[in-house]
């Protein structure tokens, strides 16, 4: 996947940048389900957890930059983010919800200040991925349309291309851990879900009477792979492409309100993020 520092800040300003906005407007208990299913009893929580590994990181980010030593450690995850959160537990909101802001802000002036020659650097990727962009997924609490738009133009605009450079055993190691019999059946799948997602967000959008139910997982799986089993690969991974840009342009053309629809925002969510996360290469 490409770690750039253009599109780290780009995930620093459209993605972290309106993180706090897009939950507030969630109805409270629909922001106390969403933060059980990530795993926090509150939203400062993890916002404690997730500026606590920006100022982390950046203190490494910039060090390398600027060819500092800086401190080489072996994380105790479950002790830093604890750490973490009992940090600001003392804290009052309107402070808080400040300090967050401006440690954003501080993030995006520290890249910015960053040569682009840095992110050559293996560490470098490796802290700009994991606390800016992998983190934005792990925390994903409401879908933009940013995050939609950026996983189908990289992760999965390099999917085929990933898993064709695995050598035999990792790829067979792959798909065994994917539970799939070929890489043929899990692109199919992929497809399927996509092309299906696409039909009812679309339904939705020309008609408010539209009906729809999701498909028996298990027995639509099964259908995919029967579908697509006498496509050549040639032809499968071509289809891939073709869904794929055309799910980037139905992404790129929802009205700003979509995002605010329960059922728009699951589909994209579970058949782009989500999705990806199951099946990351």
């Amino acid at each position: 996947m490409p770690i750039t520092k253009q599109r780290t800040l780009d995930y620093i300003n459209l993605e972290w940048g309106t993180y706090v906005e897009r939950f507030n407007r969630l109805p409270k208990a629909e922001q106390e389900r969403r933060l059980k299913t990530i795993g926090f009893e509150s939203f400062r929580d993890m916002m404690a957890h997730i500026l606590a590994w920006w100022e982390e990181g950046m203190t490494i980010i910039l060090a390398i930059a600027e060819g500092r030593e800086f401190e080489r450690k072996k994380y105790d995850f479950d002790a830093f983010n604890a750490e973490a959160v009992a940090k600001y537990k003392s804290w009052d909101e309107a402070e808080f919800a400040a300090h967050f802001e401006k440690t954003r802000r501080e993030a995006e002036a520290g890249i910015q200040s960053v040569n682009e020659a840095a992110f050559e650097n293996r560490r470098v990727k490796v802290w700009a991925d994991g606390i800016f962009i992998h983190h934005a997924r792990e925390h994903l609490v409401v879908l933009s349309r940013f995050l939609t738009l950026d996983l189908l133009q990289n992760e999965w605009a390099e999917y085929v291309e990933n898993f064709n450079g695995l050598d035999d055993e990792k790829k067979k190691e792959f798909l065994t851990k994917q539970g799939f019999e070929t890489f043929h059946d899990l692109v199919a799948h992929i497809i399927g879900w996509w092309e299906d997602g696409a039909r009812i967000i679309s339904g939705i959008l020309n008609s408010p009477n539209f009906a729809w139910t999701s498909p028996d997982t298990d027995a639509f799986n099964v259908e995919l792979t029967k579908k697509y089993a006498s496509w050549s690969d040639g032809d499968l991974f071509a289809h891939f492409e073709s869904v794929r840009l055309a799910m980037l342009d139905l992404t790129a053309s929802l009205p700003d309100d979509a995002f605010k629809n329960a059922d728009i925002e699951g589909w994209l969510n579970d058949d782009v993020v989500g999705h990806y996360g199951e099946h990351s290469i």
